[in-house]
């Protein structure tokens, strides 16, 4: 079994991890407020992480990829969250939900035709799966897909889609239900498929992006469909195994949603160590006092908690085990973290950290979506209640 132990990558990985840490710390903070207040989607910096071959990490070099594995992705990932969830987050959704689809599911040709649109970074994809009310219950899909004369007629809705909406956006899968099936029990059931559909294509609108409490400068919209036509031949996967494949998809996912929550955690407790140190009061550094050293500890080991659980997820992942109730406690526990880390550290920095203008501020907004996205903290323990036969 392949093990990932905190401190302890080996030289490949750490490198890769230096290498990522060296562009958020000198090309992603020094702007990262100012995108953060302008709302604007950090296309010259999805450019540089393309160049960098970040969108490539987990994919084999034969499509473009840079032949690496899911865990550099989320090395990558934690570390750009330090500075920005935003961008991190459009690089998860770009590969994770976009490129990881067509990648697991996907035919030859169309790996062939859709990767290299998507993971040199000049082009994204989004995951088309939440709908109005179908959420944490994805299978309540109501978008609908009709095969006519050799092409899928979509019809319906999706919202809160990620990379849907950008000036390089190349294509959304979407779960549509197809038809109905026979459940064991003899009740029917929808048969949910997932269909490629281009950006572009007539019908299928992004509409209005949401104004959103944080992650302002990742894009995100809610889609339509209106008698939107695709050849028969953008079936992802098998016709009905639509639900079923991106439930797969979802515990990869958060994984990688447990690797942003950490770097985001991590760049709290970064920024509490700078300020205790530099800010005082009484004559002393506030870091001497325990009521705010003690604090930022508990910080600390919330971190170091939370990147063992992902590190432990991936671990399981890469070895070709079952890691779906790891990956639903990394999720947990390292969103937890990022929430209760960015309310300490904003109580650290005091009135400054109620300055959109501080980073502490940004996590403070940018975090509590990390505990709903990719299945909420309910579904979490759902998910680890059900591994314990509960």
């Amino acid at each position: 079994m392949r093990t990932f132990v905190p401190g302890m990558l080996d030289d490949e990985y750490e490198s890769l991890r230096r290498t990522v840490a060296e562009f958020t710390d000198e090309e992603v903070a020094p702007v990262s407020a100012e995108l953060d207040a302008k709302h604007e989607f950090p296309y010259e910096l999805v450019a540089k992480m393309g160049d960098m071959g970040l969108f490539g990490l987990p994919f084999p070099e034969e499509h473009g990829g840079m032949g690496g594995d899911y865990f550099a992705l989320c090395l990558a990932l934690e570390e750009i969250a330090r500075e920005n969830q935003s961008l991190a987050m459009t690089l998860e959704a770009g590969v994770s939900l976009g490129a990881m689809p067509i990648y697991r599911f996907g035919t030859e040709e169309q790996k062939a035709q859709l990767l290299p649109q998507v993971i040199d970074g000049r082009g994204l994809a989004a995951f088309g799966l939440t709908e109005a009310e179908a959420g944490s219950d994805a299978g309540g899909t109501r978008t609908r897909a009709v095969l006519e004369n050799g092409e899928w007629v979509v019809n319906g809705a999706k919202s809160f889609i990620t990379n849907s909406g950008t000036d390089i956006t190349k294509f959304v899968t979407a779960t549509a239900v197809t038809g109905t099936r026979t459940g064991s029990d003899g009740s029917t059931k929808p048969e949910i498929s997932t269909i490629i559909i281009p950006n572009g294509t007539p019908g299928f609108t992004p509409e209005p992006a949401y104004d959103k409490v944080g992650w302002n400068s990742s894009d995100t919209h809610p889609l339509t469909f209106e008698d939107v036509r695709v050849p028969e031949a953008n079936l992802l996967g098998e016709r009905g195994r639509g639900y079923a494949n991106f439930l797969r998809i979802l515990d990869e996912g958060r994984i990688a949603i447990a690797a942003v929550s950490v770097g985001a955690a991590q760049g709290c407790v970064d920024a509490s160590v700078q300020y205790a140190k530099e800010r005082t009061t009484f004559g002393k550094p506030i870091g001497d006092y325990q009521g705010i050293s003690f604090k930022i500890a508990r910080m600390e080991a919330r971190v170091q908690t939370a990147r063992a659980a992902y590190y432990a997820a991936a671990s399981k992942m890469e070895s070709g085990l079952p890691f779906k109730t790891e990956a639903a406690i990394a999720k947990m526990v390292a969103s937890e973290a990022a929430m209760d880390n960015a309310r300490d550290a904003t109580q650290v920095h005091g009135g400054y950290g109620f300055m959109n203008e501080y980073l502490v501020a940004r996590h403070y907004r940018d975090s509590k979506i990390l505990e709903i996205g990719e299945g909420t903290t309910e579904v979490q323990q759902m998910l680890i209640a059900r591994s314990l036969g509960l």
